[in-house]
């Protein structure tokens, strides 16, 4: 009969788990938005400051650490985001 109690412990630490789980993951909205925000601010071409928007996603997804797809995509358009500035850079300073 002490199976049932352990059984019904179980349980309950589990579905207390998922919802602690679940509220964390709401928190992500705030990476989802910086994410949307940084690539509407990369369309409208003002590279350097979507690279500061993504990098302060990049640390709200690090906080977080379940949108693991999330923090991919991001490091991959800062490293995009960081060739093309540099590209800008040098294509300015280069002699016609």
């Amino acid at each position: 009969m002490q199976l049932y109690y352990y059984l019904f412990l179980a349980i309950a630490v589990l579905i207390v788990v998922l919802f602690v789980r679940y509220l964390i993951l709401k928190k992500k909205n705030v990476s989802v938005r910086l994410f949307a925000s940084a690539l509407k601010t990369e369309n409208r071409g003002d590279f350097e400051e979507a690279v500061i928007t993504y990098q302060t996603a990049l640390d709200e997804v690090k906080k977080i650490r379940f949108h693991s797809a999330l923090e991919h995509k991001i490091v991959n358009k800062l490293k995009v985001l960081n060739t093309v500035i540099a590209y800008t850079h040098n294509a300015r300073f280069s002699r016609p």
